[in-house]
């Protein structure tokens, strides 16, 4: 492709974007295929010769945005969103442009600086202490890894990264019954093993119950176990429940433990001052991360992992051989060293890019508005005979059912289930589940870029008419 050509291609791209932007509620929220349907309308063999772009781009439009789910329709009221603005999309349009490694300060100096400093930014308008620092990796699932190997280099004072496990290890991890399920996957690629993991009680509000976390380190320590690291949860992946940060910090604290608390989604609501009660407790605790990828408009990944004392997370992760060595490395932060990557994109400018066109206010309004439009539709399902909220509601995440009490636990969770289907393979709009105490829920998730009082009555609308239909039937 010739310059001229990208040229040409690059605006043609551009004015797809934009009318994908205006246009993306006329999409069905998720595709109406089949497995293999996609995958079989590809040749068989890569090309030999090289394509026009008009072919490829033809073939895009006919194969590709078809078969897509459109997490940023305004409609996607599932898992949390991944939502996207017009900055953070400008953003990565430069980004990919630049094709710079940001794994150094040398390797480019302004996306090391640019980086400290945005994060600077949030840092204090989250409330999160001033002498905390932060560093942006690819997903919550790699900073909360980051944080228990860090907590594990801590406890073996390097030993581990060294020599490697001696045999004679017994680390314990704790975190409530409804963390994510990237605990799991953490605990047993740092070692620890998955069994190792404690489930800890949670209360009727689903939140870690502190005394049952302490009794769990108590009969751990009397066994011969070193308890290693708490993992609690601001904003539970089935729920938005809030594990009690400052007892959990005051217990890690007592018994030495590292505090990692994952507010993966929920973090985003800090930069509301009203909500800034959750992190209490926090100064006591050692790291924190939450996504700016999931509710503060900024495209897939952007991580933000906060340390209380960077120097333990350097040295588990400082690896310089003599061909990255720099004779400023002492003046500078070199990421590489802050993570698991030596390769990193330049996330920051994205963050930048949406932090400046927003404003702090401009974000803070758009999370009002999410929080709000969450009470208005749990006013409706409170006013519904026939339905029940099973979780409490301090965001923007709505824990749902259908019940009728002549029905067993078993028969409403397939009730629910097929009611959740039936609105979803509309493709008008779609919804994700999970389960609180056995029973079936689905999870209302208003959280996306654009949302719109509108979008919400039209899924109220929808999901009456699914259910009123299996009234008839």
């Amino acid at each position: 492709m010739t310059k001229e050509e990208f040229r040409k291609n690059a605006h043609l791209l551009v004015d797809w974007m934009a009318d994908y932007m205006e246009d993306k509620e006329k999409y069905p929220v998720t595709p109406n295929v089949r497995p293999r349907e996609i995958y079989n309308q590809f040749p068989n063999n890569a090309p030999e010769e090289g394509e026009a772009f008009a072919a490829i781009f033809k073939d895009f439009e006919k194969i590709i945005v078809p078969g897509m789910t459109h997490w940023q329709h305004p409609n996607f009221f599932g898992y949390f969103p991944a939502n996207n603005s017009e900055p953070s999309i400008l953003a990565e349009m430069l980004v990919a442009t630049l094709g710079a490694q940001c794994m150094s300060w040398m390797t480019s100096p302004a996306a090391t600086e640019l980086e400290e400093r945005v994060l600077d930014w949030l840092r204090d308008a989250k409330g999160i202490d001033k002498s905390w620092k932060g560093v942006i990796q690819d997903t919550a699932s790699t900073a909360t890894l980051s944080a228990i190997l860090t907590a594990r280099e801590k406890v073996s004072q390097y030993q581990i990264n060294q020599k490697g496990f001696q045999g004679n290890e017994k680390f314990r991890i704790y975190s409530s019954s409804h963390v994510h399920s990237s605990i799991d996957k953490a605990v047993k690629i740092a070692g620890i093993g998955q069994e190792n993991l404690v489930t800890v009680a949670v209360d009727s509000a689903f939140a870690m119950v502190p005394e049952a976390l302490e009794a769990a380190i108590l009969s751990d320590l009397e066994k011969g176990f070193v308890p290693l690291c708490v993992v609690s949860a601001l904003g539970t992946t089935s729920s938005t429940a809030l594990d009690p940060v400052e007892a959990i910090s005051d217990i890690c604290e007592k018994h030495g433990i590292w505090h990692h608390i994952d507010a993966a989604y929920a973090g985003t609501a800090l930069l509301l001052p009203e909500f800034q009660w959750m992190i209490k407790g926090h100064e006591k605790a050692d790291s924190y991360v939450f996504n700016p990828h999931k509710w503060m408009f900024t495209n897939f990944d952007c991580t933000v992992l906060y340390v209380k004392e960077p120097q333990y997370l350097v040295n588990t992760f400082s690896m310089t051989p003599e061909y990255l060595k720099t004779q400023l490395d002492a003046e500078v932060n070199n990421y590489r060293d802050w993570g698991i990557q030596l390769g990193r994109r330049f996330r920051a400018l994205k963050l930048w890019f949406v932090i400046r066109t927003y404003g702090m206010e401009g974000i803070r309004e758009k999370i009002r508005k999410h929080n709000q439009l969450a009470q208005l539709a749990k006013s409706w399902i409170e006013e519904h005979p026939e339905m029940e909220i099973l979780a409490p509601v301090p965001l923007n995440t709505i824990c749902f059912r259908y019940v009728d009490s002549s029905k067993t636990t078993e028969a409403l969770n397939l009730t629910n289930e097929a009611w959740m289907q039936s609105v979803n393979q509309t493709g008008r709009a779609f919804f994700t589940h999970t389960k609180l105490d056995g029973k079936f829920v689905i999870r209302w998730v208003i959280a996306q870029t654009d949302v719109e009082e509108k979008h919400i009555v039209e899924a109220w609308g929808l999901l009456l008419e699914k259910l009123e239909a299996f009234h008839r039937s």
